[in-house]
């Protein structure tokens, strides 16, 4: 069954009013168009709605149930209506931020908390997505910024440089096969267990992608969510991993550290928009405040 806004907001009147003729007129509706609209959110349910009585109407069990319904829609609509209020005043706005996982785990946790606090009429929408959904987003305007690797493509985009990200693999101090390496390839570690992060993340889903192209894939032995998680593991023994290498450094007293050799493994970020020069106040200050 399907209750329109209108229909909700004229059932309510009417039930608090006791009265069709009271609630049309609160409405703005003819009486005849109300009498309408009640007969057909009846017809749609099946059941009755109003009592009719000499001095008015009342509901039925099932307007009761609907009556509960339609406060908690319209006391949402309410709410709904004051937040947006406020954007529209200037007193708030939101700003879309997509970023890869180094960014988000590593970067903007150091950046974004002194932003909130000197900004607090700002709001932040930030989502983790690999870089070439982050180009495809904001270049549909789905997002007023990301943080991507460039090997994404982001020629149609304005770019700023944020970061360059690289790739390390991670061993446990003991792991077998690893002395007196500095260096590696993805292709040397593809008989490996590694240890991955949880399904659908941006990092993984990009790892995963390389060795699919050099026609392997990686034998993962559990999925955890975290870089630090994934650290944990790996420094115990259950496997290796590859992580940016600022997630490493922070366990560099219990992991083994090799830099990855590939050329996908060295990851220029870049700040990108639309047009920075169209992006609202509130967006071009957490611009400034990321470059």
């Amino acid at each position: 069954m399907r209750f329109d806004l209108v229909d909700l907001r004229l059932f309510l009147l009417v039930a608090e009013r006791g009265s069709i003729t009271h609630g049309a007129e609160l409405s703005g509706l003819a009486l005849a168009s109300a009498s309408a609209r009640i007969k057909g959110m009846e017809e749609r349910l099946g059941a009755p709605l109003l009592e009719r009585r000499r001095r008015g109407v009342v509901p039925t069990a099932a307007g009761q149930a609907l009556l509960h319904h339609a406060r908690a829609v319209q006391n949402q609509i309410e709410a709904m209506a004051g937040d947006l209020a406020a954007y529209a005043d200037g007193l708030r706005a939101r700003v879309r931020l997509l970023a890869n996982t180094a960014a988000t785990s590593e970067l903007l946790p150091k950046i974004l908390p002194a932003f909130l606090v000197a900004h607090p009429r700002i709001d932040i929408d930030l989502d983790e997505r690999p870089s070439h959904e982050i180009a495809q987003a904001v270049a549909s305007g789905a997002a007023d910024l990301g943080i991507a690797a460039t090997w994404a493509g982001l020629s149609h985009l304005e770019q700023k440089p944020f970061f360059i990200d690289r790739l390390v693999v991670i061993a446990a101090r003991n792991w077998p096969g690893f002395a007196g390496l500095r260096t590696i390839s993805l292709t040397e570690i593809l008989g490996e267990s590694f240890v991955g992060l949880s399904t659908g993340h941006a990092l993984q889903e990009h790892i995963t992608r390389q060795a699919a192209r050099l026609g392997g894939h990686l034998h993962v032995r559990i999925r955890v969510p975290g870089l630090d998680n994934v650290c944990r593991l790996v420094a115990q023994g259950a496997g290796i991993a590859i992580v940016p290498e600022s997630a490493a450094r922070r366990s560099a007293r219990s992991l083994r550290s090799l830099r990855l050799t590939d050329d996908w493994a060295t990851r220029q970020l870049n700040l990108c928009a639309r047009r920075f020069d169209d992006l609202t106040p509130q967006a071009k200050l957490l611009a400034a405040a990321l470059v």
